[in-house]
């Protein structure tokens, strides 16, 4: 191929990730694997909203976002509240008159056994992890579909294809949220809307760092399962969130990618 092919071939490989002009809707983006996604995206040139009901936390993720000279702020909202998710999504696209991305990170765990976990635990989890998810997807749609089409990114985890006796209501609302991105995948493809979900494996963040406390010798359980022999970190995610969220991907849709570094292929 001559050169002149050559150089242009590489220019228009490079165009597929970007993300200038791009507006993203980040949840739960103030600490670990949200805020390592909303890294990745900003550095490819997207404007980044996190959407965090703790401004403190948020304001310390944007003033990393912002020393990285990434386009970022903050709106208030409680992702288990439809109204607020609503409202939410509202400011971010009249501010910009555009959305392209949306990443539903938002997250928590109460590790109990289910004989022990109240119900009232339970729709902790369950409305946190799964039905902030469908308010935000089911929220958005409008908005990606008059910019054009658009990217969702659901964060499930190996609890989505593993079992465990300490995250009943964690691992049930995780195998959801590979459903729930199935039937939005089918449902708006004719959108040029593409839902995928990523299944982070054994990652460091305060959640996992609070679970290595809480049960002994989880730590080296972890590493010596995992093939790649550490944990992730949240940036491990900038580079697949990228992926997903620019037109490399627009033939990509449905798809739950495991982010665990070989974990959930090993025996032991």
């Amino acid at each position: 191929m001559p050169p002149f092919f050559m150089a242009a071939f590489s220019v228009a490989k490079m165009n597929l990730f970007d993300l200038h002009g791009k507006v993203a809707v980040v949840t739960g983006g103030s600490s670990g694997i949200g805020l390592g996604i909303a890294k990745g995206l900003g550095t490819a040139g997207a404007v980044i909203a996190i959407a965090s009901r703790d401004q403190a936390k948020a304001s310390d993720a944007l003033k990393q976002l912002h020393d990285a000279g990434i386009d970022a702020y903050s709106v208030p909202c409680d992702v288990t509240r439809e109204i607020e998710v609503r409202s939410m999504l509202t400011t971010v696209f009249e501010k910009h008159g555009r959305m392209d991305i949306v990443v539903n990170n938002a997250g928590t765990n109460i590790r109990k056994r289910a004989e022990v976990l109240t119900y009232a635990e339970w729709r902790q989890v369950l409305d946190t992890n799964l039905d902030s998810a469908f308010h935000c997807s089911s929220a958005c749609h409008a908005y990606l579909k008059q910019s054009g089409g658009g990217k969702i990114i659901n964060i499930g985890s190996m609890l989505s294809i593993f079992g465990s006796p300490w995250a009943p209501a964690y691992g049930a609302s995780k195998g959801a949220i590979v459903q729930l991105t199935k039937s939005l995948a089918t449902a708006w493809a004719q959108d040029n809307i593409q839902v995928n979900c990523l299944l982070p494996g054994w990652i460091d963040t305060p959640l996992t760092q609070k679970a290595r406390a809480e049960l002994e010798g989880l730590n080296e359980k972890v590493l010596a399962r995992t093939p790649a022999k550490r944990w992730g970190n949240p940036d491990d995610f900038a580079g697949i969130a990228i992926f997903l969220a620019s037109s490399a991907s627009n033939f990509v849709t449905g798809a739950a990618i495991p982010v665990d570094g070989g974990f959930s292929i090993a025996m032991m």
